[in-house]
Formats: structure tokens, C-alpha cells, sequence
């Protein structure tokens, strides 16, 4: 019972750095602001060099060269209620910039090759303020640079992206005595915790009479915060460092996807799961696998588009038999949200220019947990809504 009680304190605490960013537990529903207004549509639709970051195999829809620079601006609403007396309390945690950069060169009618960097998760929670919530502040920092290469004969493509990844990690939290309502404690981490490492996107699209369709995998990636998490859990319940693992993966994902396009019209679905159960850190916490679906929409006239979409994927997490598991559960990593709603345009300047904007709205979810012994109420209830807005600019050469 300890064990599975360490087990659940590491991933929680490790989690919640990400808390408030993503929108599929910790995985954004799009990154970049085409596929954004569309749900995050683009495993089976080209969004031109923006594919790079969906499924690499359609950067092959690119005539010449094609650079996109852009970006998000992520606004999550986070409030939790511990159940010692405070109330709900808000995340100063509230908004996250997030960048984007892709380009994509045709070497001839065969071969594309590209370059893109974006940022894949960036926020945490922010209680410093609030001791009944253990004061907690968490911040992880994900980085992802990779160098797709794409291969078409006629109407097959097949694409595979080198990807290095960078994490940053940091957590910070005070024990609450809810006898007295004070902080008695607080984690002796040092700083920020920063990894490299390697892994790869493989992505295949075949297009035939006005369909396309696509696969892709992502590969897990091991990030290692070397005294970051050992040194939290060891703070929080006294064990040694050494039996606390400082691994938190970015899981694996899969997924198919199909638009239809008719003159001005597409219609595009995607699916994918998202493989948490197989990721280190978040596997030990319990996570269950995702299954996503998005339904995009777009309209394209001469020199405009419109785009319209939705997303939903249920929650990773669930209520625990334990109390402690709960409350860090939703304290620090309430990716408790499931349906979003997305809008979306592209603005043609000239034939070389044009600017993308892209709006998402997950309206909020209340989840309650029970905390016995843990707090006077005996639970603790978190809210969770978010929004974004995403921009870019593309220049086509």
C-alpha cells in the first residue's frame, strides 16, 4: 500500500507541471493555427508546411518553398478547492505563449524535405499564494525540433521526422497543516531540471479522387529531470530519494485520419489514442489511454478560408481510492477537460503571403474527488475551462 502510495505521489506532483496547458490530458488538440481551426484535423489533410508537426507525408502538397512562423497564446481558467476552508482558489498560472516555426522546400516532384519547431506543452499551476493549496507551483517546458523528409510517387507520400526533444521541470510546493491553515514545509529541489532527447515521427498519406487519407506515429520520448521529481517525493513523505524515479515520458500516439475534398468544401476526421498507460511516470500515476476524434470543416474561397471544428477526448484521470492520489491529482494536473469548439481563418495578402488565425474554447468541467483525511471536508473539487489563440504568417516562394 506505501508503494502504490509513493507511486501516485511521484507521477501526480511530476504531472502537474503540464496541468493547465494541454487539452488531450497533456497534449494539445493542434500545433499550428490551420489544423487548430479545424479540431486538430491534418492526419488526413494538408495544411501545407504546418504539416510537418500533424503528419509529415503531406508537406508534399508544398509548390516550392513555404515557410509558416506562428504561434499560441494559451489561456487556461484553473481554480481547486482543497477542502481546507479557503474555497476555491485560481491558478495564477492563466496564460502561456507557445511557438511555432515550419518550412518546407520541394527538391523535385519526389522528394520534400522541411525544418519545424514548436513547442509541444509549457505551463504548470501557480498557488504560491495559497497555503491550503500547498502553495504548489509547477512549470514543465517542452520543446520539440525536428527535419521531416517526405518521399510521393503519384498519389502515395511516405515521411519520417527526426525529432529532438527539450524538457524543463520544475516543482514547488508547501505542506498544509490543516490544523493551523500553515505552510510547514516546502520541497528543496534546486532549480530547474533540463533534458535532451531523441525520437521520431513516422507519417503515410494516399490521395485518390478527392479523398485523403493518413497514418501516423509518434514515438515515446524518455525525458529524465535528474533530481527534480526524487527530491520532491522525498520532501513530501520522507522516503529516500533513490525509490523515486525521475522519468516522465511523452507518451506515444497513433492515428488515422480522412477529408473529403468537393470544389471549395472539405470535411476532415481524425482519430488517434494517445498511449499513457505505456509512459513512464504517467503509467505508475494510472492514466488511461485517449481516444481522440476531431471533425473539421473548412470553406476556401480565392483569397480567404473559414474553418470550424470539434474535439473530444474524455479524461486520462479518474477518482482514486486514495485520498492523497486525489488531491495532487487535481490540485496540480486537472486535464480534466474534454469537448472544444474551434474557429478558423486564413486571410490571402498576395500569392506569396497570408495570415492564419485560429480560436479554441473548452467550456468548463467540475470534477469532485474524495480526500478523507486529507482535508475538514473530506474532498477536493477542481475547475477546469480553457482558451486559445492561435496566429501565424505563411510566405510561399
Amino acid at each position: 500500500m506505501k508503494k502504490t502510495i509513493k507511486l501516485a505521489v511521484v507521477a501526480v506532483l511530476a504531472l502537474g507541471a503540464t496541468s493547465a496547458f494541454a487539452t488531450n490530458g497533456s497534449v494539445m488538440i493542434g500545433t499550428g493555427a490551420k489544423a487548430t481551426g479545424m479540431a486538430g484535423t491534418g492526419i488526413g489533410m494538408s495544411h501545407g508546411a504546418e504539416s510537418a508537426l500533424v503528419n509529415p507525408a503531406l508537406i508534399t502538397s508544398v509548390e516550392g518553398t513555404e515557410v509558416s512562423f506562428g504561434g499560441t497564446f494559451f489561456m487556461p481558467d484553473v481554480s481547486s478547492d482543497t477542502g481546507n476552508g479557503a474555497g476555491y482558489v485560481k491558478s495564477d498560472a492563466d496564460l502561456s505563449v507557445v511557438p511555432m516555426v515550419a518550412t518546407t522546400t520541394k527538391v523535385n516532384d519526389n522528394l520534400f524535405v522541411g525544418v519545424g519547431m514548436w513547442g509541444t506543452a509549457g505551463m504548470g499551476v501557480d498557488y504560491r499564494d495559497s497555503a491550503a493549496n500547498m502553495n504548489m507551483v509547477t512549470n514543465l517546458q517542452l520543446m520539440q525540433f525536428g527535419v521531416p523528409v517526405a518521399y510521393k510517387v503519384a498519389g502515395f507520400s511516405a515521411a519520417i521526422t527526426p525529432l529532438l526533444q527539450y524538457g524543463a521541470l520544475d516543482i514547488n510546493y508547501g505542506t498544509y497543516n490543516q490544523n493551523t491553515g500553515a505552510r510547514v514545509g516546502t520541497s528543496s529541489t534546486q532549480g530547474v531540471a533540463q533534458d535532451l532527447e531523441f525520437g521520431y515521427n513516422l507519417g503515410l498519406s494516399y490521395e485518390v479522387s478527392g479523398f485523403t487519407i493518413g497514418a501516423v506515429y509518434k514515438s515515446q520520448i524518455d525525458m529524465e529531470y535528474k533530481g527534480q521529481i526524487s527530491q520532491a517525493m522525498h520532501d513530501f513523505t520522507g522516503y529516500p530519494a533513490s525509490e523515486f524515479s525521475d522519468t516522465l515520458s511523452t507518451p506515444a500516439e497513433l492515428g488515422l485520419g480522412i477529408s473529403y475534398a468537393y470544389g471549395s468544401y472539405t470535411i476532415a476526421l481524425d482519430y488517434k489514442q494517445i498511449k499513457w498507460t505505456d509512459a513512464d511516470g504517467y503509467k505508475d500515476f494510472g492514466w488511461d489511454d485517449q481516444d481522440v476524434y476531431s471533425l473539421g470543416y473548412e470553406y476556401s474561397a480565392k483569397t480567404w478560408a473559414a474553418r470550424v471544428g470539434y474535439n473530444y477526448a474524455s479524461s486520462p484521470i479518474s477518482e482514486s481510492t486514495s485520498p492523497l492520489k486525489n488531491t495532487l491529482n487535481l490540485l496540480g494536473f486537472p486535464g480534466i477537460v474534454e469537448s472544444h469548439y474551434t474557429l478558423g481563418g486564413t486571410y490571402n495578402v498576395t500569392k506569396q503571403t497570408s495570415f492564419d488565425l485560429a480560436y479554441v474554447y473548452s467550456p468548463e468541467v467540475t470534477d469532485t474527488y474524495a480526500n478523507t483525511g486529507m482535508s475538514r471536508t473530506g474532498h477536493i473539487s477542481t475547475k477546469h475551462s480553457q482558451t486559445a489563440l492561435s496566429a501565424a504568417v505563411n510566405f510561399n516562394f
